[in-house]
C-alpha cells in the first residue's frame, strides 16, 4: 500500500468520526426519543386493545346471532388449499346462516338434529306416552329429551386456543336411502369435520362416528388423536312420582370387560373415571339415552347433580360428562375417526338382554340390563331366571297386567307352600304344647326363677322333638323371593301405563286422597292398594299372633310393637308403585287362606299325640342343644352365687 492511500483511508475515518461527532444528539433529543417510543408504545398498545375490543364485540354479536363464540383461527392460517381463509371470515359468512332442523325417524323413534353445533337436540319415543298423557297443555309423545342439554367436540389449536363445535353452524347432508345424515363443519373444501349419524331400521340404535379430514396441522400436536367430547343433559321427568323416579334416576357407566357402576341417586357426586369404561348411561326410572362407545372412552370425568323438585318439577337431575376418547388416525388420508352408537329407549330388562344374545365372549358384552335393577346377587338371580321368564309368559298371554300380578301371585305362593306348610306345622306342635307350658309358667312364677321356668321348657321341647326355631327357617328361606320381587315391581316398565281397577298406571302410586301439601312421611296423598296392603297386614298380624301363641311370656311392648310395624310400611309403600303393593295386598291374603286351609288340614290331637309318643323314645341331643343345655346350667349357677352373696350383704 503506498503513501497516498493510507493518507486517503485516514481522511476518511477522520470525516466519518468527525460526522458522528457532529450529528451527536443532545441529551434533550435523547430524552424527547424516550419520551416519542413511549408514546409509540402506548398508542400501539391502545391500538391492540381497541382491536381486542372490537374482535370481542364481534364474537358477542355472532354468539347472538349465530353462536359461534371462539376465535379458534383469530391469526391468519396458511393452508396449501387455494381457497386460503381465516376463521374470521368463516364466521362472518356464518353470520348470513340460520339454525335449521333435520330428522331422520323409524318406526320407533323421531330424531331431530340442529345445524347448530350438528347435534342431536331431541329424541322422541313413539311407542311411549308421557306422564301427564292427558294434560292439554302438554304434547303427548314421550321426549327423552327436547333441547334438555348440549354436545360438543372440543378442538385445541397450536396456541392452546379451544374451539366448541357446539357454537358452530354445520351444513346437513342427508341421504333417505339408508336414513343417515351427515352435519359437516368445513374450514375449507379439503378441511372439515363431519359427525355422522345412522339410524337403525325399527331399533332403538343409531350409529354415530366423528370424523375429521385435513384438521390435523391446525391441532395441538398432543391432543391430536384424542376427541374431547363433552355431552350434558337435564334429566327430564318422565313419571308421576317424582320421589319414585329419584329414586331410580342414576348416572351409569361401565367398564371394557368390567363391573357396571353408578353415582348416587340421592346426593350431588364427581367421579373421575380412570380406567377405560365402554359406555356412559344417562338413565331415568324407566328410559335411557346410552353412549357406546366401539373401542373405549380412556378417561371420563362424570358429574351428578339433583335438582331441588316440587310435584310440578319438569327436571330431575342435571348430569355431565367430558370424555376422552382415542382416534383412529390416518396420516396418510389425513383422517381422524371415533366410532360410537346411542342407544334411546326403555329399560326393559329382556330388550337390554338381547343385545348380547350373539357375543359370545363375555368379557366384550355390553351387559346394558344391569341398567335395570334387580337387586344384588342372588335377588337379581331369581329375578333373572324365575321371576322375570314368568312374569313374560304370563304377560304374552294378553291378559291385562293385574291379572298378571294375580297369577304370578298364586304360582310364587304354590312354589313357596312346602315352606309356609312347614312353619306352619311348627307353630301347631308349639301350640298344642301350650297347656303343658302354662303349666310350668305356674311351676315357677316368680322372677327370680326364669333361668328354672326355661330350662324346664326347653326340656318339654326336647322331650317330645320339638325345635322352638324350626318355624323360623322357612320364613328365612321365602325372604330372598319377597326381597326380588321388591326389586322387580318398581322397574317393570311392563307395568307403565297399564290401568287396573281404580288404578290408572300400576308402575305408579293409585292415589284414592289427595291434600296437596306435602307431610313428612307418608307425603301428600294416600295409595288405595297400600291401605288394602296395610289393614290385611294388621289382620294377618293379628292371626298370625293368635296362630303362633306358645304361652311363654312376651318381652313388654312386643304385641304392639308387632301391629306397628304394618303402619310402617304403609308410611314407607305409599309412594311406591301401586303394582307393588297390589301384590303385597294379594300375597298376605293368600297366606291368610293358606294358613286358614292348613289348619282344617291339621288334626292337631293326632299332633299331641305324635308329641306325646315322642316322650318314651330315647333322646339324642344334638350338639347345640348340649351347648345351649350348658350354658344355661352355668348361667344358672352364677345366678345362684349372684343371690347368695347379695344375702350375705344383706345379713351384714
Amino acid at each position: 500500500m503506498d503513501k497516498n492511500t493510507v493518507i486517503g483511508f485516514i481522511l476518511i475515518a477522520v470525516v466519518i468520526i468527525g460526522f458522528g461527532i457532529l450529528n451527536q444528539p443532545s441529551a434533550e433529543d435523547i430524552e424527547r426519543q424516550k419520551q416519542q417510543r413511549i408514546k409509540d408504545s402506548i398508542e400501539y398498545a391502545q391500538t391492540l386493545q381497541k382491536e381486542q375490543e372490537k374482535l370481542t364485540l364481534d364474537t358477542t354479536l355472532v354468539s347472538k346471532e349465530n353462536n359461534v363464540v371462539d376465535d379458534f383461527f383469530a391469526q391468519p392460517v396458511q393452508k396449501q388449499d387455494s381457497s386460503s381463509q381465516t376463521i374470521d371470515s368463516l364466521q362472518n359468512a356464518s353470520k348470513q346462516q340460520q339454525e335449521q332442523f333435520t330428522t331422520l325417524e323409524n318406526n320407533k323413534l323421531k330424531l331431530v338434529f340442529s345445524t347448530k353445533g350438528g347435534r342431536m337436540v331431541s329424541a322422541q319415543l313413539k311407542e311411549y306416552m308421557s306422564y301427564n298423557k292427558d294434560a292439554k297443555e302438554n304434547s303427548d309423545s314421550l321426549y327423552l329429551f327436547n333441547n334438555d342439554g348440549d354436545f360438543s367436540l372440543a378442538l385445541t389449536n397450536r396456541q392452546n386456543k379451544v374451539l366448541h363445535t357446539n357454537n358452530l353452524i354445520f351444513t346437513p347432508l342427508k341421504s333417505e336411502n339408508d336414513n343417515s345424515l351427515i352435519m359437516r363443519f368445513s374450514y375449507s373444501d379439503s378441511q372439515y369435520v363431519d359427525f355422522i349419524y345412522k339410524l337403525a331400521d325399527d331399533d332403538y340404535t343409531m350409529k354415530f362416528d366423528i370424523s375429521m379430514v385435513g384438521m390435523q396441522p391446525l391441532l395441538d400436536r398432543e391432543k391430536a388423536d384424542v376427541f374431547e367430547i363433552n355431552w350434558a343433559q337435564k334429566l327430564r321427568r318422565q313419571e308421576k312420582s317424582v320421589k319414585n323416579e329419584q329414586r331410580y334416576s342414576h348416572l351409569y357407566y361401565k367398564y371394557v370387560g368390567g363391573d357396571v357402576k353408578e353415582l348416587s341417586a340421592d346426593k350431588n357426586e364427581q367421579v373421575e373415571v380412570k380406567e377405560p369404561a365402554k359406555w356412559i348411561a344417562f338413565k331415568n326410572q324407566f328410559f335411557a339415552p346410552i353412549l357406546i362407545a366401539d373401542e373405549k372412552i380412556e378417561v371420563a370425568l362424570l358429574d351428578s347433580k339433583v335438582l331441588q323438585t316440587t310435584e310440578d318439577s319438569e327436571y330431575l337431575k342435571a348430569f355431565d360428562a367430558t370424555l376422552f376418547v382415542p382416534a383412529q388416525v390416518d396420516m396418510n388420508a389425513g383422517t381422524m375417526r371415533a366410532g360410537f352408537s346411542y342407544y334411546m329407549g326403555p329399560m326393559s330388562f329382556s330388550l337390554l338382554k338381547g343385545y348380547d344374545k350373539h357375543i359370545d365372549d363375555a368379557s366384550k358384552q355390553l351387559d346394558l340390563d344391569k341398567l335395570v335393577p334387580l337387586g344384588w346377587t342372588l335377588f337379581r338371580w331369581i329375578n333373572q331366571y324365575v321371576v322375570i321368564p314368568i312374569f313374560n309368559l304370563l304377560k304374552d298371554t294378553g291378559l291385562s297386567m293385574g291379572i298378571v300380578i294375580l297369577l304370578l301371585t298364586i304360582i310364587v305362593k304354590l312354589v313357596i307352600s312346602p315352606l309356609t306348610y312347614k312353619s306352619f306345622m311348627s307353630s301347631a306342635k308349639m301350640r298344642v304344647l301350650r297347656p303343658q307350658v302354662e303349666e310350668l309358667n305356674a311351676k315357677y312364677p316368680k322372677q327370680e326363677q326364669a333361668m328354672e321356668k326355661q330350662q324346664a321348657t326347653m326340656a318339654l321341647y326336647n322331650k317330645v322333638g320339638v325345635n322352638p326355631m324350626s318355624g323360623c327357617f322357612p320364613l328365612l328361606l321365602q325372604m330372598p323371593i319377597l326381597i326380588a320381587l321388591f326389586q322387580f315391581f318398581p322397574n317393570a316398565i311392563e307395568l307403565r301405563q297399564q290401568s287396573f281397577l281404580w288404578a290408572n298406571d300400576l308402575s305408579t302410586y293409585d292415589a284414592v286422597i289427595n291434600w296437596g301439601t306435602h307431610i313428612p312421611l307418608i307425603g301428600s296423598h294416600l295409595s288405595l292398594f297400600c291401605i288394602l296392603m296395610t289393614i290385611t297386614n294388621i289382620i294377618y298380624t293379628k292371626f298370625n299372633m293368635e296362630m303362633t301363641n306358645t304361652g311363654q311370656q312376651q318381652m313388654p311392648g312386643m304385641k304392639w310393637m308387632m301391629y306397628l310395624m304394618p303402619l310402617i310400611f304403609l308410611f314407607v309403600l305409599n309412594d311406591y308403585p301401586s303394582g307393588l303393593t297390589y301384590y303385597y295386598f294379594l300375597s298376605l291374603l293368600m297366606t291368610i287362606l293358606l294358613t286358614i286351609a292348613f289348619r282344617y288340614m291339621i288334626d292337631e290331637k293326632k299332633v299331641l299325640a305324635k308329641l306325646e309318643a315322642n316322650k318314651a323314645k330315647p333322646k339324642k341331643k344334638s350338639g347345640f342343644m348340649a351347648r345351649l343345655e350348658e350354658a344355661q346350667r352355668m348361667q344358672q349357677q352364677q345366678l345362684k352365687e349372684k343371690n347368695k352373696t347379695n344375702s350375705t350383704k344383706r345379713k351384714r
